[in-house]
């Protein structure tokens, strides 16, 4: 599946579950044996190349911007960033 991060409509990072060193199946069986998995449980792995502090010059969020994360098939999640 195609991963993309966003910061106000700008492409940030690409990605791909193909990119992951474990398959999505696998690594919903490792977890679910030894914690119960339930509906709306996120399974973090880590980022894509392009985060914001390896970037030249650095890139980070700021108060007022929109981050949203896509994942194809599946959707978006937009989440507005804030000082606090």
């Amino acid at each position: 599946l195609a991963l993309q991060t966003l910061i106000d409509g700008t492409v940030m990072q690409t990605g791909n579950t193909a990119d992951l060193i474990f398959d999505v199946a696998a690594l919903i069986r490792a977890l679910a044996a030894v914690t119960p998995l339930r509906s709306g449980d996120l399974i973090i792995t880590g980022t894509p190349a392009g985060v914001g502090f390896t970037r030249n010059p650095p890139r980070f969020l700021q108060a007022g911007e929109h981050c949203e994360v896509r994942i194809e098939g599946i959707g978006s999640l937009i989440n507005p960033v804030s000082a606090n």
